[in-house]
């Protein structure tokens, strides 16, 4: 769910990189605050590298391709840790694969940062009481959340020339080759976390 470069008009990548800036200066607004800043790092050092090899990997589902996002697997271990994470991956990811793109990359963290601090706010808000509903809403909600954020950007940066219904129904065909992956990313979510709580209850993070 990347865009390349050339996709989105100028001021959508200005705007993008605009928003996705405040967001990662959020983030590490509050990372900062913490006693020690530093102790997450590790964490976020190895899911940026699972966040950066999974999101390589694409499979074909007709008409188009899908890969693995785990935004919301990144928000719930990460926290504010994941919007610098996803930023670092979704950079390393342009630069030497050619997998989104540089004029995009504000844009691409949008589409993939907003949800994982979204699913870190589920996970706080749900995690606690009802751990298991808040790991599949998390890492499901992240993939909705991404697809619609992909398609508002997609559908208004559209040039006037173009046939909107045509399009539309591109998109409309996108979001329905992705629907097994906001299953998939749920599950995903769900098992790591059961896992942790068996084998290292102190690496579940808490809600």
């Amino acid at each position: 769910m990347h865009l390349p470069d050339g996709i989105a008009p100028v001021e959508f990548a200005l705007a993008g990189y605009a928003a996705s800036g405040a967001l990662t200066a959020l983030a590490v607004s509050r990372l900062n605050r913490l006693p020690d800043p530093r102790a997450g790092i590790p964490r976020a050092a190895m899911l940026t590298t699972v966040f950066f090899a999974a999101s390589l990997v694409a499979i074909p589902v007709p008409p188009t391709s899908v890969h693995l996002m785990l935004s919301g697997l990144m928000g719930v271990m990460l926290g504010w840790f994941a919007m610098p994470a996803i930023m670092v991956g979704l950079f390393l990811q342009a630069v030497l694969f050619g997998h989104g793109g540089v004029t995009t990359l504000g844009l691409n963290g949008l589409i993939v940062g907003l949800p994982a601090l979204l699913a870190f706010g589920v996970w706080r808000g749900l995690g606690r009481r009802w751990p298991d509903v808040a790991a599949l809403v998390a890492g499901s909600g992240a993939v909705v959340a991404a697809l619609a954020i992909f398609a508002a950007i997609v559908l208004g940066g559209l040039p006037v020339a173009l046939d909107a219904g045509a399009e539309s129904l591109a998109i409309k065909a996108f979001v329905l080759a992705h629907l097994p992956l906001v299953a998939a990313e749920g599950v995903i979510v769900l098992a790591l976390l059961r896992v942790l709580r068996r084998v290292e209850p102190a690496l579940v993070p808490h809600a």
